[in-house]
């Protein structure tokens, strides 16, 4: 005989958070929003017209972190679909790929 379960789902309680809580919680450095999706890491705020990119590679395991090897940064115009690259690098780790990354985007929005 196979067994009922009549107890209702349980339903979440939780508010449904609008975009502007999302935007509130999103990890920012230096003012500037970071965002994974995936291997890619974006840097910069969505109206600028610069964001640089970081993609991972190469990654290994340490412990049960993945660790990348190497990190090839690219900043883009920030145009969507129709993005252009504009400067493209690679570096080994994320420390020494962020650093240049930083300094390509602030000269960039510099510079206009």
């Amino acid at each position: 005989m196979a067994s009922t379960n009549d107890t209702p789902a349980k339903k979440s309680n939780k508010p449904k958070k609008d975009a502007s809580q999302q935007q509130d919680q999103l990890l920012t450095y230096h003012g500037k929003p970071l965002v994974r999706c995936g291997n890619i890491i974006y840097y910069g705020k969505p109206e600028d017209k610069y964001v640089v990119t970081f993609r991972l590679e190469d990654q290994e395991p340490l412990g049960d972190l993945q660790i990348s090897k190497r990190v090839i940064i690219e900043l883009k115009t920030n145009e969507g679909k129709h993005s252009q690259l504009i400067r493209q690098a690679e570096r080994s780790g994320l420390y020494k790929a962020f650093d240049i990354g930083m300094f390509w985007l602030e000269q960039a929005l510099e510079n206009g």
